[in-house]
């Protein structure tokens, strides 16, 4: 029997976790390079700041960043370089592609296709595009997923064992989120080629692509260099262990941003939290990173609740894989 990548990879995150029982690596024994950042709108005061604390560089957010023109964006991007600093992506954020209005649909394109090019305005590789999200009708709780789908279409065929005849509509608002969001994207590859720019997909608690299987399979469908996956270390430790996200995403990843949720004693539901207060086992997650490949930020979103310099110093801890 052969292995094809994925599945060797799939199958490393077990003999990982066996390994770090052991002890954990020690930062000199990673082959994988990784900076840390940030999340706010750019400003000198900020970035100066944050390079004072040991930062690398920044995320940009708010429609006031995504929206400036490439001009602008430009100026910014000098500022932050004078002090030794990168805006390396823009968070866009939640778009509506799934809309049933089609004018909804052309708005969040066209503001889409504005975070590009401000993107290359601020020299960044990415930007994060959350697609769309749904709710309102019953779904599976997180640990009763059990997702079957199609490779070919990513259309979910059941959303949890046994009778899924009260998930028909989630079911169906799940398939028409994939085709919208997949028509949507398609149309913005060419201007993402364009800029040079790479639209990073996450599903941030929208409740569309919760499973790392269905995840990494509908990015993968688009088969192009320009659609890649922004993955969230704690957005989804309620769906699977973050190490697993890793392995499945593999190299579809192109972006990391670093988060922690405490599971409850059951491991049903819990509550974010502070990096490394949580139940993400960052020594694995690091190895996964470096099985992987992934060289590149690790930006902090959250951990508001201590401050900018300890914040710093866990994200080094977790770096070096303790």
């Amino acid at each position: 029997m052969t292995l094809n990548r994925r599945d060797f990879l799939a199958a490393s995150a077990i003999a990982g976790v066996g390994l770090m029982a052991g002890g954990r690596l020690q930062a000199a024994e990673y082959k994988t390079k990784l900076q840390k950042a940030k999340i706010a709108p750019p400003s000198e005061a900020t970035l100066a700041a944050w390079k004072e604390a040991g930062f690398d560089g920044m995320e940009t957010t708010s429609p006031a960043a995504y929206s400036k023109s490439e001009a602008d964006a430009t100026k910014d991007r000098l500022i932050a370089e004078k002090l030794g600093m990168q805006i390396h992506s823009v968070l866009f954020g939640w778009a509506e592609f799934n809309s049933p209005d089609q004018g909804t649909v052309n708005q969040s394109i066209e503001k889409v296709r504005g975070a590009l090019y401000a993107a290359k305005g601020y020299g960044a590789e990415t930007v994060l595009v959350v697609p769309c999200r749904v709710g309102g009708m019953p779904m599976p709780q997180p640990w009763e997923f059990d997702i079957e789908f199609c490779p070919k279409t990513s259309h979910v065929k059941r959303v949890a064992k046994g009778d899924n005849a009260k998930y028909e509509k989630y079911i169906e608002a799940q398939n028409y989120a994939t085709d919208s969001t997949r028509k949507a994207v398609q149309q913005l590859i060419p201007e993402a080629e364009k800029a040079g720019v790479i639209i990073a997909l996450e599903n941030v608690w929208n409740n569309l692509w919760v499973k790392p299987d269905l995840a990494a399979n509908f990015i993968r469908s688009f088969d192009s260099p320009s659609v890649q996956a922004y993955y969230d270390i704690g957005n989804h430790v309620k769906y699977a262990p973050s190490e697993e996200w890793i392995y499945k995403l593999g190299n579809l990843i192109k972006k990391i941003h670093v988060k922690d949720f405490k599971l409850n004693p059951n491991g049903q539901g819990g509550k974010f939290v502070d990096i490394r207060d949580g139940s993400v086992n960052w020594p694995v997650v690091r190895k996964a990173l470096d099985d992987i490949g992934y060289n590149g930020f690790m930006t902090i979103e959250g951990s508001g609740g201590i401050s900018l310099e300890e914040q710093s110093k866990r994200l080094d801890l977790i770096i070096a894989g303790k």
